[in-house]
């Protein structure tokens, strides 16, 4: 096994730093109704929801408090509570983030082009705040194909007394 000399990690570490960097000030330079500077996110936010929703991180697979959870309701943006997505569309994708085969009625969510990490990705936020959800596959379920793999920390989950 041949490892990297430590300049070169420091390289390697400064490229991927930089890159998130320049997407969250993209992000920040995007129109949205919700706008705060990342003082005030700072301070509303847990340093988990901050990572993931403005800085664009993910927690680990299988970790997040929503991943399993099957109770009937709606999840909002943990930044700003705008609705998301509907119960009645998560499904078990196997893969340890909440997922969902589509977007809630009404449901504020934008689509960005994502070239990090040396892949092409859609990159999911909430079209409300610009907060960081998580990425769009074209590997889920019918009828549309579609898996939203969204991190549990950009979520609030709040119960329906009925159905969705």
């Amino acid at each position: 096994m041949k490892l990297l000399k430590p300049g070169l990690l420091g390289v390697v570490v400064l490229l991927i730093t930089s890159n998130c960097q320049s997407q969250t000030k993209k992000m920040e330079k995007d129109q949205y109704p919700v706008t705060k500077t990342e003082a005030e996110w700072k301070a509303e936010l847990t340093p988990e929801e901050y990572n993931i929703l403005r800085e664009k991180g993910t927690e680990r697979a299988f970790t997040g408090k929503y991943w399993h959870n099957e109770e009937d309701g709606f999840y909002y943006c943990a930044a700003c509570n705008s609705k998301l997505f509907s119960s009645d569309a998560k499904y078990e994708s196997g893969s340890g983030w909440p997922s969902f085969w589509k977007a809630a009625k009404g449901a504020n969510i934008k689509v960005i082009k994502d070239t990090s990490l040396g892949m092409v990705r859609e990159e999911i936020v909430c079209g409300n705040c610009g907060g960081h959800l998580g990425h769009r596959f074209n590997d889920g379920p019918q009828p549309t194909g579609e898996r939203y793999c969204i991190n549990s920390a950009s979520l609030e989950f709040k119960k329906s007394a009925g159905k969705n």
